[in-house]
């Protein structure tokens, strides 16, 4: 357990011995007692370069993994709401008549967390798509029907946009494999790769770009920026924009695709 989740701790048995010392249940608070050892330290945040995004999505563009990454990079989705993304919650069309028009969106409501729930509630959120990602989308949608039509009667029913070959739940480690075998194509050590770094990126790639520190919040999920600044505060730079827009200028597809 990490050093914050051994204070909580701490904090929460405190709290519950001096109500209980309150009401006369114990003599003594020998949670007071215990020094609070150093928790296990996490993997050290780092995001892709410009160059290796680039690369990445350039590696990752002939594989079934292609509109993973793409979503990933490009929308700061957490790898576990993307594995419980199904097609339902994804609209690529979006409402172009009314004023404003209404982007292309995925609606993340839910994640392969227990109980099917997302990290937390402001993680529940709906994300514009940029251009990028309503075509990978697109080109996913296809190759999942043909692998229905191929699997026939082994296909496992569901609604879920990522899938194995015969329609199966993808777990972290078919996800981690997968992404390295794009790594390590992208001329990149996959061994010092995950896919949870593409949303570090996502974060990196529009600060650099100008967009505020509270778009950035609201479309990691974050409950407020505390949460942001902290986690991801070696990829945050100055500021000033927005989400989907950004990532369409930075990421623009050309002319023939």
């Amino acid at each position: 357990m990490s050093t914050r989740t051994l204070r909580e701790l701490y904090a929460c048995l405190n709290r519950a011995v001096n109500r209980a010392m309150a009401r006369d249940k114990v003599k003594r608070n020998v949670v007071a007692l215990c020094s609070l050892p150093n928790g296990q330290q996490g993997r050290p945040s780092k995001s892709l370069t410009l160059d290796q995004a680039r690369a990445i999505l350039g590696a990752a563009e002939d594989t079934r993994l292609y509109a993973y990454v793409v979503l990933s990079l490009l929308t700061g989705a957490r790898t576990e709401e993307l594995r419980a993304l199904t097609w339902e919650h994804v609209d690529l069309d979006g409402r172009p008549d009314p004023d404003p028009p209404v982007p292309p969106s995925i609606a993340v409501w839910h994640s392969v967390r227990a109980g099917g729930d997302t990290k937390t509630r402001k993680s529940r959120r709906t994300l514009a798509l940029p251009l990028r990602c309503v075509t990978a989308l697109r080109q996913h949608r296809a190759l999942q029907d043909r692998d229905r039509k191929k699997a026939g009667k082994d296909w496992q029913p569901g609604d879920l946009v990522f899938t194995s070959s015969v329609g199966g739940a993808l777990d972290a480690a078919n996800v981690r494999r997968a992404f390295r075998r794009v790594a390590t194509k992208a001329g990149l050590n996959a061994a010092d790769w995950t896919p949870r770094e593409l949303r570090h990126s996502f974060v990196s790639v529009l600060s650099s770009s100008g967009v505020s520190l509270e778009d950035i919040a609201d479309l990691c999920g974050h409950s407020g920026t505390t949460v942001t600044e902290k986690v991801y505060r070696h990829q945050l730079r100055p500021v000033l924009l927005s989400g989907a827009i950004a990532m369409d200028r930075i990421f623009a597809l050309t002319s023939d695709r």
